[in-house]
């Protein structure tokens, strides 16, 4: 009797019965390569911005410069075309966000503590808001700022950026409030301390990265948002970075490259710091471990 061969071992056995652990290799193998294709989507970018930002040549293509220049970066640190854009950009992000995290904590202190039947409705509509476009709205808004004489002014444009955040931040904040132990608040009420001192004395502080989140979420929501100062700003000095990022592309198609990524670095690097400073208050869990023992 003869042996049986490889070929006749694949003819009888096909790849459908092949053993799990073959079916598993290719499978990590498919999706490895699919894990690398959508690392290379955003990496590539990323590249192109660096290198770009030092080559004194920089166009569409991502190459390695032909010498190492600072120019670019030189050309665009100046007061009119980057410190005073970032210098709005952060006193409208910055005000914005605080207000957003201040509302959401105290409207979803109720919602998560106190159980009514329009809580649920409340929470869906909240869901709702937070489907639509701002493109949608944007029109009955300008009409309503010039009706109350906010338009052009840096603290209507803070109030809708609060408000375009605030359903979410919400949804956000409420989820992470569900995690503290209402007992905690209890012993606090037997002592005598009111809902609002509970909230800012135990509630938040034990939240800490939902706060962290929720301000994180709201920040680069609004850094990144173009089309809301575009429309309620008026005033070129008022102009956020998100904004004066468009004085890049020239007439006829004419785009200072090296520049737009140098000014992408800059401009970047007020989010990276937000996030590695609050970094280990996203990682650090609730820390409630025997806080209700005893």
């Amino acid at each position: 009797m003869t042996p049986m061969t490889s070929m006749d071992r694949s003819r009888r056995y096909p790849s459908s019965l092949r053993s799990p652990s073959s079916r598993r290799t290719t499978h990590r193998l498919a999706a490895d390569a699919g894990l690398l294709v959508l690392a290379a989507t955003f990496v590539l970018p990323l590249a192109w911005v660096v290198l770009s930002a030092l080559d004194p040549s920089a166009n569409l293509r991502v190459k390695v410069p032909d010498g190492i220049t600072l120019d670019n970066f030189d050309a665009v640190l100046t007061p009119e075309i980057t410190f005073t854009p970032l210098l709005n950009s952060l006193l409208l992000c910055g005000g914005g966000t605080a207000l957003t995290v201040v509302c959401a904590a105290l409207a979803a202190y109720p919602l998560s503590r106190f159980r009514s039947r329009f809580n649920r409705p409340f929470l869906l509509t909240i869901l709702f808001a937070t489907s639509l476009p701002i493109t949608a709205i944007m029109v009955p808004v300008y009409a309503l700022f010039v009706r109350v004489n906010l338009i052009d002014t840096m603290e209507g444009t803070i109030f809708f950026f609060a408000a375009s955040q605030l359903p979410f931040a919400i949804w956000l904040m409420k989820n992470f409030m569900d995690g503290v132990p209402k007992e905690l608040e209890e012993a606090a009420w037997t002592d005598g301390a009111s809902s609002l001192q509970s909230l800012l004395r135990i509630v938040l502080p034990l939240m800490g990265p939902g706060v962290a989140v929720v301000t994180v979420f709201s920040f680069v929501m609004m850094w990144g948002n173009f089309f809301v100062p575009f429309m309620l700003l008026l005033t070129p000095d008022q102009m956020p970075a998100s904004v004066s990022i468009n004085d890049f592309f020239g007439n006829r198609g004419m785009v200072a490259y090296g520049q737009l990524a140098a000014f992408s670095i800059v401009y970047s690097t007020p989010v990276i710091l937000l996030y590695v400073l609050v970094a280990r208050r996203m990682g650090g869990g609730f820390a409630l471990s025997g806080a209700v023992k005893g």
